[in-house]
């Protein structure tokens, strides 16, 4: 029993990354034709309808 009292545990560090996600999200706009539409998705107007699944993941770096 005191050899079990004595194993050290393991002592872990906090790391950050720096993370660029990709994920496909539906996104609607109401609009009168789908040119106006396009328009209005390029013009930033829109809101999310669906949160869409993760298709990439990319760790740009690790800091201590």
């Amino acid at each position: 029993m005191a050899v079990a009292a004595l194993k050290l545990k393991p002592v872990f560090k906090t790391y950050h990354a720096t993370v660029q996600v990709t994920r496909v999200e539906q996104w609607c706009v109401e609009a009168q034709s789908a040119e106006e539409a396009r328009e209005l998705f390029a013009a930033g107007a829109g809101y999310r309808c669906e949160v869409g699944e993760c298709v990439n993941i990319e760790v740009e770096r690790v800091e201590e």
